[in-house]
């Protein structure tokens, strides 16, 4: 399970006893933080974390969109789920899909239609962690959330087209930061699958672990 801009394991904590106690292994892992650090090196970082195990699952939260495509192409997988994940198109860095997906008008929609301020700046807790226990929030926000390493958002995604892996894509319908709709119009385009709406926000492995758990 490969984490999301944060990059740490800790991301998956609420989720894993529920994927152990439905008889699954899991397998989670911190990403690099050096800033040189491209998707070469994340992708290196899942595969060692793979390891000799056949055929997993991998899933994929936001950011890990622009990365598990390529483990796909190194480590023979059953199948790639992405979760509220950034789908990339050839030769787009994750620099550029903000603006190529017309990214902060749909946030910005999608918050007036809340009746949130529609300019009001990034907010983790509002953002992020709105559905999120408040417990479980205080503990991820005890720390600065770290930056991804700028080398992440330059690089041109290397792939010609999507892995030949069965893919599903999953979306929180309360989620605030890639809006239901927007993913809904993305997917369809990029990928022409139909996503599958599951609840809570875009951190729904804190926010509803149970439910994501049994959708796996």
């Amino acid at each position: 399970m490969i984490p999301g801009a944060d990059g740490r394991a800790w991301y998956w904590h609420r989720l894993v006893p529920e994927l152990h106690a439905r008889g699954h292994e899991t397998v989670v892992l911190d990403m690099p933080t050096r800033d040189d650090a491209g998707l070469d090196a994340f992708a290196d970082a899942v595969v060692d974390a793979i390891g000799g195990r056949v055929r997993p699952v991998l899933v994929a939260q936001s950011l890990a969109g622009f990365t598990a495509p390529l483990v796909c192409m190194r480590v023979p997988v059953s199948e790639l789920v992405l979760v509220n994940a950034m789908v990339p198109a050839p030769g787009e860095s994750a620099g550029e899909w903000w603006g190529n997906t017309g990214h902060a008008q749909a946030r910005a929609e999608h918050a007036r239609a809340e009746g949130r301020a529609p300019d009001a700046p990034f907010d983790p807790r509002v953002d992020f962690f709105h559905d999120v226990p408040a417990e479980v929030t205080d503990v991820a926000l005890a720390e600065e959330i770290g930056s991804p390493p700028a080398a992440l958002f330059g690089q041109p995604w290397p792939l010609q087209s999507w892995p030949d892996v069965p893919t599903r894509f999953l979306q929180g319908r309360d989620d605030r930061f890639f809006p239901l709709e927007f993913q809904r119009r993305l997917v369809k385009e990029r990928l022409g699958l139909t996503l599958e709406e599951v609840p809570g926000g875009h951190l729904n492995a804190l926010s509803r672990p149970a439910e994501l758990a049994a959708t796996l």
